[in-house]
């Protein structure tokens, strides 16, 4: 038997496949860093200590040999491309596990979406186990490409790689008892479930929790995720490409707290991903700023082990699965070595080559826009308006009332203020649906930026100082069959097709990386000084982050959890 065969490697009767000799192990379990060797037989650690034999010797020379990494939330879809790109990006920094939503594929092709990830996952180098989307759609007040009740998802249960239900973002559903919305939580019950609370506090908290609800990536201050903290919630602190909220929240850390903390990446463009890592950035940063070497990679590996009780992992035990890395300097924390299920897969950054079947998948388009029903122009309906106000690295928005401009009757940008106009144009279904509005600090001085990517519903999403650039943009997209684009007048500056759900290229990372950088310039050229004003475009369509935001169907005041009109008066 197997299993009589790793014990015999374990006494050393015979020899292990792999032996890891003059490692400094980050022991996440008694928070020691000491030397050792690690043994390692089919694919499993079956020895921590000296005097092993085996087939093959790494000598790490006094090398830091921690668990390999697990991202503990994240839409791979984000990255803008598939599973196996993901994981050639990932796998080299020391990430081995990551904890799936795909709720943007699924939100536009629904549970063909889901089988899409998994086909696309199957025999790669990276464990990717799923957390089953959610809110799809997000909420009532916006169209998405699906509509998944809970009988839709409960069959997901079964499949080995499906660990529970993901980020619940309608948390006034929850706290208001929507039956929809507890007969999900209901059907996976014994389950994990993952929670998405921005500033919810106090009683409405308790009743969120009370649910079974017992984790949180959305905290922004120290006072919100200690709330949460104290409650038993695990948090988990995200760094991602347009919410940067590590810097905020390190602070709270304490040697008593760490064990209920994760780290996650969430949403991370490309350029992050390539430029700055993955889950290995928040490692490192943490450290650098002061965190304890064990206590950082625990963050990273026991933790979320833990929580999504993946107990074969997250740590160097005998019985776990040998996926390690290998480093040199913990204020670098640059991964020199990766071994998933005891196979050397990464060195010095670089996937090794292995043999990778092809997985032909087909999907279907993902446009379908009735473009008699889009009109760029805003009836001037009085003198002040709503308009939503961007607030650098943060997600949150402002709801600002602000005196609009008009000409002829209609409302009219105001480029000195920096407001412009925006449109959320549905194109799942052709229903027809444009919601209109204002945005204030984009930074657009003239032209239009468009794209497919609008979180989580992924209509198409357009921003802009003239009808003209907002027209041109969104037929760009068109065009494309989804993705990203940039024009000014009639001309178009730049693209980014994405035609796998308008959200993900087949393209090689580095290559969309290129072009998402063009794109990123243009928009530049434009005005626009944020770091990734496309991912900041994105979450203005999101109505379930405070405070006010834009779907198909119109504005949405979150702290309301309604729909408003957009002129005050």
């Amino acid at each position: 038997m197997e299993l009589n065969d790793m014990i015999r490697a374990a006494r050393g009767d015979v020899p292990a496949d792999l032996l890891l000799h003059n490692a400094r192990l980050v022991n996440v379990y008694s928070g020691e860093i000491y030397p050792t060797d690690v043994a390692i037989y089919n694919g499993r650690i079956v020895g921590v200590g000296p005097g092993y034999s085996a087939q093959r010797e790494i000598d790490l020379k006094g090398s830091y040999l921690a668990p390999g990494l697990i991202d503990a939330h994240v839409h791979i879809e984000s990255a803008m491309v598939g599973v196996r790109q993901f994981a050639a990006t990932v796998v080299p920094r020391g990430v081995t596990s990551v904890i799936a939503d795909p709720h943007e594929i699924t939100n536009v092709l629904g549970l063909d979406g889901i089988r899409y990830m998994f086909d696309q996952a199957k025999y790669g180098q990276l464990s990717m186990y799923v957390m089953v989307p959610s809110c799809v759609p997000a909420t009532h007040m916006a169209t998405a490409g699906a509509y998944l009740e809970a009988k839709d998802i409960t069959s997901l249960q079964n499949d080995r790689w499906v660990l529970g239900l993901a980020e619940m973002m309608n948390y006034p559903g929850v706290v208001r008892e929507d039956p929809l919305v507890l007969e999900k939580l209901d059907a996976f019950k014994t389950r994990v479930l993952d929670g998405h609370a921005p500033g919810l506090s106090g009683r409405d908290l308790n009743a969120y929790m009370t649910a079974g609800i017992g984790s949180d990536h959305e905290c922004t201050t120290t006072e919100e995720a200690l709330e949460k903290l104290r409650l038993g919630m695990y948090i988990l602190i995200r760094e991602a490409t347009n919410a940067h909220n590590l810097g905020k929240l390190l602070p709270m850390i304490t040697p008593d707290n760490a064990r209920r903390i994760c780290f996650c990446t969430d949403d991370r463009h490309p350029a992050d991903l390539l430029d700055e890592g993955s889950v290995d950035h928040l490692v490192r940063s943490a450290i650098r700023a002061g965190i304890d070497v064990v206590t950082a990679v625990r963050m990273a590996t026991l933790n979320p082990a833990e929580w999504y009780r993946l107990y074969d992992r997250g740590g160097i035990r005998p019985g776990n699965r040998a996926d390690l890395i290998a480093f040199d300097d913990p204020q670098e924390f640059a991964v020199r070595l990766v071994i998933r299920n005891g196979q050397v897969v990464a060195e010095n950054g670089k996937m090794l080559p292995f043999e990778l079947p092809e997985r032909p998948s087909y999907l279907r388009g993902s446009i379908n826009v009735n473009w008699h029903t889009v009109d760029f122009t805003i009836p001037a309906e009085g003198r002040h308006a709503h308009v939503i106000g961007t607030t650098p690295d943060d997600l949150v928005t402002e709801d600002r009332i602000l005196e609009i401009p008009t000409a002829s009757g209609f409302a009219i940008p105001d480029i000195e203020r920096d407001i412009i106009k925006m449109a959320v144009i549905e194109r799942h279904m052709a229903t027809g649906h444009v919601g209109k509005g204002f945005v204030q600090g984009l930074g657009l001085r003239r032209g239009a930026i468009a794209s497919t990517i609008a979180h989580d519903h992924h209509n198409l999403i357009v921003a802009g100082t003239d009808n003209i650039s907002l027209s041109t943009a969104a037929g760009a997209i068109a065009d494309m069959g989804g993705g990203l684009a940039v024009a000014d007048g009639v001309r178009i500056l730049a693209r980014l097709p994405l035609p796998v759900a308008g959200l993900m290229s087949n393209k090689p990372i580095a290559e969309v990386r290129r072009v998402l950088d063009d794109v990123i310039g243009a928009a530049r050229t434009l005005g626009s000084s944020m770091h990734d004003p496309f991912m900041a475009l994105s979450f203005l369509a999101l109505e379930v982050i405070p405070h006010l935001k834009l779907t198909d169907q119109g504005l949405v005041d979150v702290d309301q959890f309604k729909i408003v009109p957009l002129w005050v008066e």
